[in-house]
C-alpha cells in the first residue's frame, strides 16, 4: 500500500488555492517610466508572490528547485561558463552521493541551499557558499559581510532596495564576486519580506532588458547608476516567471495525485514524495522498499499515464520530474 501525508496526497491539495499571478498591468512592455513607477510595479509583483512564498504547498520544494536550477544556469552564463540547465542537472543527479560534483554542480548546490534554508547569514554558512561559488574570502571580510546583511535585516529601507544595496556592497568590496552578490541578494530579499526560504530569483534576470539602460546599451552593474530601478524591474519578471512555474507545477502536482491510487509499488510513496519535492530524481533510484528494476517499472508506469516527464532525453540513467 502507497502510504503519503492525507492532505499532500489528495488531488484538491495541489491546487485547491490557485497560485497568484502578477497582475497585467505591472508587467508593462516598455518597462516604467520612472523609479516610483518601478518600486511600485516591484511592490505589486512581489505581493502576488508572497503567497506562494509562505504557503505549504505539495510541489513548493520541487518549485524551489527549479528556480535554483534557474538561477545556477544563469550564474554559469554570467561565469563564462557553458553549463545548461540539462548540464547542471547531470552534474549534480549523476555525481555519487558523497564526491564531488565539480564547479558546476557545486555552483548549483549553493543555489539548492539558499531556495531550502531559512534566509540566515552567519560566517560560517557564508564560508561554505564562497567555496562552493569558487570564491575565496577571509574570516574578517565575512564578519563584516554579516554585519552590514544585519543592518539591512533592521533597516527601514524597502526589500528591493535592501536587495540593490548588498549586491552593490559586495561587488564594491570584491569586483570578482558578482555570484555571491546575486545569492546574497535574494537571501536579503527575504530577510526583509519575512519569507520561511528564500527564492531563487534576481540573477535569472541578469541579461534580461531590466538591467540595460538603453536597448542595446551597456548592462547595469551592482553599484551602478540606475541599479535599483533595475533590480525592480527585474523582480517583477522574476516574480511573474515564478508564479506560471507554480501554476504550471500546480497542475502537473494534481495529475501526479490523480494517479497515485493505479500504483501498485511497494515503494511508490517515496518516489512521489521525491517528485514533489526535487527538480529530478534518477530513473535508478534504489530505496529499502524499492529494488532499481522496480524503480525502472514504476517510472515507466507513470510516463505512460502521462504523471511525469522525462527530462534528460536518454535512454539510460534517466531522470524524471513533474
Amino acid at each position: 500500500m502507497i502510504r503519503l501525508d492525507p492532505l499532500a496526497a489528495s488531488p484538491l491539495a495541489a491546487s485547491s488555492t490557485a497560485p497568484s499571478t502578477v497582475p497585467a498591468w505591472a508587467l508593462p512592455p516598455g518597462g516604467a517610466p520612472n523609479d516610483a513607477d518601478a518600486a511600485f510595479q516591484a511592490g505589486a509583483a512581489l505581493g502576488a508572490l508572497d503567497t506562494l512564498a509562505r504557503a505549504e504547498h505539495s510541489w513548493a520544494g520541487a518549485w524551489r528547485q527549479r528556480l535554483a536550477l534557474r538561477s545556477a544556469a544563469a550564474s554559469m552564463r554570467l561565469a563564462g561558463r557553458a553549463e545548461d540547465e540539462a548540464a547542471l542537472r547531470d552534474a549534480w543527479q549523476l555525481c555519487p552521493a558523497g564526491a564531488d560534483p565539480g564547479p558546476a554542480g557545486a555552483i548549483l548546490g549553493a543555489w539548492r541551499q539558499l531556495a531550502a534554508q531559512p534566509p540566515i547569514a552567519n560566517a560560517d554558512r557564508l564560508e561554505k557558499i564562497v567555496d562552493q561559488l569558487g570564491l575565496h574570502w577571509d574570516g574578517a571580510a565575512l564578519a563584516d559581510l554579516c554585519t552590514e546583511i544585519e543592518n539591512l535585516a533592521t533597516s527601514r529601507r524597502s526589500a528591493p532596495f535592501a536587495a540593490a544595496a548588498i549586491a552593490a556592497h559586495v561587488v564594491a568590496t570584491r569586483p570578482d564576486s558578482k555570484l555571491l552578490a546575486w545569492w546574497l541578494a535574494d537571501l536579503v530579499l527575504a530577510q526583509n519580506l519575512r519569507w520561511p526560504r528564500p527564492l531563487p530569483l534576481l540573477v535569472t534576470q541578469v541579461f534580461s532588458p531590466a538591467f540595460r539602460a538603453e536597448a542595446g546599451g551597456k548592462r547595469i552593474g551592482p553599484g551602478e547608476k540606475g541599479f535599483e530601478r533595475a533590480v525592480c524591474g527585474a523582480l517583477v519578471q522574476a516574480a511573474a516567471d515564478a508564479c506560471r512555474r507554480g501554476a504550471e507545477l500546480s497542475r502537473r502536482t494534481e495529475r501526479l495525485l490523480a494517479v497515485v491510487p493505479k500504483l501498485r509499488a511497494k515503494g511508490a510513496g517515496d518516489v512521489i514524495f521525491l517528485l514533489l519535492n526535487e527538480d529530478a530524481v534518477s530513473g535508478s533510484l534504489t530505496t529499502k522498499n524499492l529494488s532499481r528494476f522496480a524503480a525502472r517499472r514504476l517510472f515507466e508506469r507513470l510516463q505512460h499515464l502521462d504523471a511525469v516527464r522525462e527530462l534528460s532525453g536518454r535512454s539510460s540513467f534517466r531522470l524524471f520530474g513533474l
